[in-house]
């Protein structure tokens, strides 16, 4: 399927709050590029870049034209630059002055050329959010919901800090907005390997029965980055952490969509019921003897490398975690006793992200298990059965089993079924972001996170803080998988280190 068959249709102003940053030059402008090259965009639209730096709409061309020929995926000649960018304006606007929102909804008044539908997205610091939507909805920029025109706002995590400051976030953006109109969004939703779990579970009959407690072992989820503090995160990072920054989010999305029950349709509806019985499910494991049910870790210094503390804006005795793996256990019948890993961090060995669901080992063990280089084999243990979903990078699952090995003597040795996207299409996956704008302009929130999933994941962080309370992190070697503590936490298993 092209993105021409799921085309957005209705013409629309995309006014970009902060559209000078980071994020509108790395994502946003590449996804709404390829889709105006892929023609998936309406017929009529305005792209409205809104910060506060002097630029005219000439200026604004021309930086986002060195951003998608830096950014995007297709090729950024200069005849489509040149049409693209005629759909492009510029507003000069501090979004501390309530005349800035106010002069913006007089352009639309004033320009009978603007689409009056509005998507609004909010690429802009956290806490100034409830400001912003304020003084947006203060100046007549946002319309009441279930009317034309009709007003969609994308707001970016964090969304919040802890439960309350998440129900008290949802609480001011509800004064303002419906649910229907709020579409928070998690990147990680719009990955295609993500969106293949629930296509893999249940449109193939011969795995949906066997995800339950009576033959998985154990589940591993894990995002590993290379990167520490560059593009000036520091300063975030350190107020925010791991926990916060992937697991109240991304890890958890990861976890429900692997974990929760068919749904009854694949409408927004019935995908999130199914989710947010998950997170209601879902909680931290009781710390066993030798074994804690959670563990922080900071990397320090290595060969050209500064430690968390001596990066750019941090605190140089910040005690934010940068690595966190944790046991997670589901309260429920389909997998009561099944436990959960989670891992997360920054600097790690390798970037991967990746979910493994390892089955139990066979009652009786009729072979011998070998593990072979070339024709030198060596008898080893058993290998389970291992279901893998690798998000990033490689995208693809892939199954490992056991098979006989070609030889005069009846052993097994541990095989891998695989299907990869690179190995099955020759085509570019497409970008989560364009994916979730496309959504966001067609009106369809179901890869997007709703509010009370949202208090639900953060009623899972507060609960995981408790459990854990009074652990500092234990700093860790730049290039590796993280504090050997993690080790304890998963033991007998061992986590996935050579993916």
């Amino acid at each position: 399927m092209s993105l021409m068959e799921v085309k957005a249709n209705e013409p629309v102003t995309f006014v970009i709050f902060g559209a000078t940053g980071d994020l509108t030059r790395r994502k946003l402008l590449p996804a709404l590029y390829t889709l105006f090259r892929e023609r998936a965009l309406p017929e009529q639209f305005t792209i409205i870049g809104f910060a506060r730096r002097e630029y005219d709409n000439e200026e604004f061309c021309e930086l986002m034209g060195a951003a998608l020929r830096e950014h995007s995926r297709l090729p950024a000649d200069d005849a489509s630059l040149k049409e693209f960018c005629s759909h492009l304006l510029y507003h000069r606007g501090d979004l501390s002055d309530p005349a800035a929102f106010q002069s913006l909804n007089d352009r639309f008044t004033n320009d009978s050329t603007l689409p009056a539908n509005r998507l609004l997205y909010l690429s802009i610091s956290s806490d100034m959010v409830d400001q912003t939507v304020h003084f947006a909805h203060n100046a007549g920029l946002i319309t009441p919901a279930n009317q034309t025109p009709w007003t969609r706002v994308i707001i970016e995590k964090p969304f919040g800090r802890d439960l309350e400051t998440a129900k008290a976030l949802n609480q001011n953006l509800l004064a303002y907005l419906a649910e229907s109109q709020i579409y928070r969004i998690d990147h990680y939703l719009g990955k295609e390997t993500v969106q293949n779990i629930l296509s893999f579970r249940f449109a193939n009959t011969i795995f949906e029965p066997v995800f339950n407690r009576t033959y998985v072992d154990h589940i591993q989820i894990t995002a590993a980055e290379t990167v520490g503090m560059e593009s000036g995160r520091g300063a975030f990072y350190d107020r925010t952490g791991a926990l916060r920054d992937m697991v109240a989010n991304h890890l958890f999305q990861l976890l429900c969509l692997v974990t929760m029950e068919p749904p009854d349709g694949l409408n927004a509806a019935a995908i999130r019921a199914e989710k947010m019985k998950i997170l209601h499910a879902l909680q931290p494991a009781a710390s066993m003897q030798n074994r804690p049910g959670g563990v922080f870790g900071q990397y320090a210094k290595g060969d050209d490398i500064n430690a968390f503390r001596e990066e750019d804006r941090v605190s140089p005795d910040s005690q934010t975690e940068t690595f966190v793996a944790l046991r997670m256990e589901i309260n429920n019948w389909r997998w009561a006793g099944v436990p959960i890993y989670l891992r997360t961090g920054k600097r790690m060995s390798k970037k991967t992200t990746e979910i493994a669901v390892q089955f139990r080992i066979p009652a009786m063990q009729l072979f011998q298990h070998v593990a072979c280089e070339g024709d030198v084999c060596d008898l080893t243990g058993v290998k389970p059965n291992t279901l893998i979903f690798r998000i990033q990078p490689d995208e693809g699952i892939f199954l490992q089993v056991s098979a006989k090995r070609p030889s005069m003597q009846l052993v097994v040795e541990s095989v891998d079924m695989d299907f990869s996207y690179s190995g099955k299409w020759d085509k570019e996956l497409p970008e989560a972001y364009e994916r979730l704008l496309l959504d966001a302009l067609r009106g369809d929130p179901t890869l997007f996170t709703r509010s009370d999933e949202v208090e639900s994941e953060w009623q899972v962080i507060d609960a995981i803080w408790k459990a854990t309370e009074g652990q500092k992190p234990v700093d860790y070697a730049p290039g590796s998988w993280g504090p050997t503590d993690a080790d304890q936490l998963i033991a007998p298993f061992s986590w996935r280190n050579e993916q």
